[in-house]
């Protein structure tokens, strides 16, 4: 007698051909499990919305960011959609939970921000993550890991000393090696309307510039123009013989941080100096660094409870009279100076906030360009610098 007969049963059931449905789900967990720990670990892809980094990065650009070139990140909010970020595709509906919050650590990387690198972050304020929502009421506070995306090259590393003098970034004293790409905002004065064709010619694209107009009285027979242009550009605009004027153009200057009245006369063009914390970095207590600070300590710094009252730092209810800081900052600014919503705008980025390295562009899309020129072929696995 066959007293395995139930070994031979269970051979056999195991080799019965798994149905089409079930060789589908397991394609697609399969799928789903390695992208998730590919996009978390090793590599994540982003597209360029805005003309803020301009002309190293152009909108379309779809690139690859590094993770392990800084070290990984720890989930902090476990409950989210695999591969989404903050809603479901194409719906209004949340793609996460906060119910769980997780301590935050980064696994080991080979290398870690430096200046001039191109970084993704996490925008650190409220404002920008609900930008162009303007109920507050709605406002939406999301998790460190799941605030909005933002690239931008790191123009100033922890302990750094920044100033920017008529337009001229300047890092501990010596001027910062502009990128290739830099362009500023210039006020063109032209005798007609530019036509498409002589637009195309100067490089420019309809992110690019704003036509104004005849909007001088005194001279009414011009049409003026803002254009964001490099140097390469400008001195192609002044060669132009239906251009008779390029200047810099002085837009309405926005409130900077660190909002302070100590550095209410503080530009885009002309701001600082500014000190950037970097950790284990101490600083006096006093009216003038805790309106510069008090923001980053109470927000960012890794305090559960921090308070400014009365012109007074409490931490844990203890009033301090000096302060320590707990982790490394950056000072993230776009290439197309004139047209980025960066750090002079909302402050440092925090060291727990550095997404990745922007690693190699992989496909380039112009929206604006003609059928047979919508992909910008010479962008292919161009490296990002």
């Amino acid at each position: 007698m066959n007293w395995k007969f139930w070994v031979k049963k269970k051979e056999e059931a195991d080799k019965k051909p798994k149905s089409a449905v079930r060789e589908w789900w397991d394609a697609i967990l399969f799928a789903v499990v390695a992208a998730t720990l590919i996009r978390w670990l090793i590599m994540e892809a982003y597209t360029i919305p805005t003309p803020s980094m301009e002309n190293s990065m152009l909108v379309g650009d779809f690139l690859f960011v590094s993770k392990f070139h800084y070290g990984t990140r720890t989930p902090r909010t476990p409950l989210q959609l695999p591969l989404t970020h903050q809603k479901i595709w194409f719906t209004e509906i949340p793609s996460y939970l906060d119910w769980i919050q997780l301590p935050s650590y980064r696994l080991p990387g080979f290398t870690s921000v430096k200046r001039n690198d191109v970084v993704v972050f996490n925008v650190p304020r409220i404002e920008e993550n609900n930008y162009g929502n303007y109920n507050k009421n709605t406002w939406i506070d999301y998790p460190v890991d799941l605030k909005t995306n933002y690239i931008k090259r790191c123009v100033g590393a922890a302990g750094d000393v920044l100033e920017i003098r008529n337009r001229q970034l300047i890092v501990n004293g010596t001027p910062f090696e502009n990128p290739e790409g830099l362009r500023f905002q210039y006020l063109v004065e032209s005798t007609d309307d530019i036509n498409v064709r002589n637009i195309e010619k100067l490089g420019l694209d309809a992110d690019d510039y704003t036509n104004m107009g005849r909007s001088n009285p005194e001279k009414p027979n011009m049409v003026y123009y803002t254009m964001y242009l490099t140097k390469a550009q400008l001195e192609l605009a002044k060669s132009q013989p239906y251009i008779k004027s390029v200047e810099f153009y002085e837009s309405m200057e926005a409130p900077r941080f660190p909002f302070s009245k100590y550095t209410a006369n503080w530009t885009g063009n002309n701001y600082g100096p500014l000190t950037i914390p970097k950790e284990g970095m101490t600083i006096a207590i006093n009216d003038s660094t805790l309106s510069i600070y008090g923001t980053t300590i109470v927000d960012y710094d890794l305090n559960k409870n921090a308070e400014i009252k009365d012109g007074k730092l409490t931490i844990n209810g203890k009033e301090v009279s000096e302060y320590t800081f707990n982790q490394d900052y950056y000072f993230m600014m776009g290439d197309n100076r004139d047209n980025s919503l960066d750090s002079r705008y909302w402050g440092f980025v925090p060291e727990d906030h550095v997404v990745g390295k922007g690693f190699f562009i992989w496909l380039s899309i112009d929206k604006h360009g003609s059928f047979l020129n919508k992909i910008r072929w010479n962008r292919f696995f161009k490296p990002v610098k």
